[in-house]
């Protein structure tokens, strides 16, 4: 392993990570740690086809690390810092300072802490997870990979609010749009599949997971995305409302006895399927819709529709797609979801294949009938192999 990169996304009460062979496009090894700073913890770590578990007090970032780092110990695998090529990070949020991928000092770090108005719920947890891995892995390059990178394409058309222009600018309001390390790799990942340049495909990439996204992609280059300034805007999501009107939540705050916290809280963490349904998962959703439980089938029938409404609308932007490509938890493992959205499209070019919507597998596929207008795939996502070979690449460069 010439080019091995460790990869750490941190939450605020999670971490998950993967040790990367950047030549060989694959993951050596790969951690959850959850509930950190939450009673008991769990954390689970897979190496070589074993598993092997902690479970216990973990107080913070810097525990949970260590508790990574035992992992290693445990599987056989002791996790050295000499010989790591660097420690990638994803971050959320780059507002309009970062775009490529940088190498993080404390001037990088404390701009990603400021960024944290506009990421509340990530920004402050990645900056911490970067922190205490410069201090476990001291000498190693530390990285930041933005999700906000891919979208600074957007035309202006796109990324601007009709508000006041002042307030905007002076705000640093603007559609940001996120996901994008997913989006990016998968569009060209559709590309090799298909043994097509991306320059030559124009598409729609659906992220479909607990956070859930879509983009416009023409010749590689994203012109459309429904998330915004933050990553509330757009599709339905686990937990997240997506899109609400705004006087709706002027209405909540005036009359509706909520305040700015409150309704943040209600937004972000009550909202969406969960808010719909009483549960965030689409296995517990399911199982509800099957059970006869109304709430449930409303909230999928909600959900479908606003991603039909997406796809509708970047057909427009794009003037025709070549491909609508499905990616993430949802997008790759729920063919009854990827169903229900298509559904009715036809007219559109858009179809899939009964049978070929039914088969699982991790690999790149085709979903729709031979002869299709739009192709529609099934393409696994792998942000942390995007994240690692960015992260190679500028130390690379360096």
């Amino acid at each position: 392993m010439k080019t091995p990169v460790l990869v750490i996304n941190s939450g605020s009460s999670s971490m998950k990570y993967q040790l990367v062979d950047v030549d060989e496009g694959t993951a050596v090894a790969s951690g959850l740690i959850e509930r950190i700073g939450q009673g008991t913890a769990h954390a689970r770590h897979q190496f070589a086809g074993n598993e092997c578990e902690f479970d216990g007090e973990i107080a913070d970032h810097a525990a949970a690390l260590r508790v990574m780092q035992q992992l290693f110990v445990d599987s056989g695998r002791p996790l050295r810092a000499a010989a790591l090529t660097a420690v990638g990070h994803r971050v959320v949020h780059g507002g309009s300072l970062f775009g490529d991928p940088v190498l993080v000092d404390d001037y990088v770090l404390e701009q990603i802490r400021d960024l944290s108005s506009l990421a509340p719920l990530h920004n402050p947890a990645n900056a911490t997870g970067i922190e205490q891995a410069m201090a476990a892995f001291p000498g190693v390059p530390q990285v930041a990979v933005f999700d906000t990178a891919f979208f600074r394409t957007l035309p202006a058309a796109a990324y601007t609010y009709a508000i006041d222009r002042e307030v905007a600018a002076q705000q640093q309001v603007r559609r940001y749009g996120f996901h994008g390390t997913s989006h990016q790799y998968v569009s060209r990942q559709v590309a090799v599949a298909l043994g097509r340049e991306v320059e030559d495909l124009d598409q729609i990439v659906l992220h479909l997971g607990n956070g859930a996204s879509a983009s416009a992609i023409r010749k590689g280059v994203a012109v459309e995305t429904s998330m915004g300034l933050t990553p509330l805007e757009g599709l339905v999501m686990g937990t997240r409302s997506g899109d609400v009107d705004p006087g709706a939540l002027l209405h909540l705050l005036g009359t509706g006895g909520l305040d700015v916290d409150a309704l943040d809280t209600l937004l972000n963490r009550k909202s969406g399927l969960l808010g719909l349904s009483g549960v965030s998962d689409f296995r517990d959703l399911a199982g509800l819709i099957d059970a006869g439980d109304a709430d449930a089938a409303l909230a999928l029938d909600v959900y479908c529709h606003r991603v039909r409404k997406y796809i509708g609308a970047y057909l427009a932007v794009l003037g025709g797609a070549d491909v609508l490509t499905f990616t993430a938890g949802v997008g790759e493992n729920a063919p009854a979801v990827r169903a229900q959205i298509v559904s009715g499209l036809q007219r559109l070019g858009i179809s899939i294949d009964p049978a070929r919507n039914a088969v699982r597998s991790s690999e790149p596929r085709i979903i729709s009938p031979d002869g299709s207008p739009v192709l529609v795939m099934v393409v696994p996502t792998n942000e942390e192999l995007a994240i690692a070979r960015a992260a190679a690449a500028l130390v690379a460069a360096a």
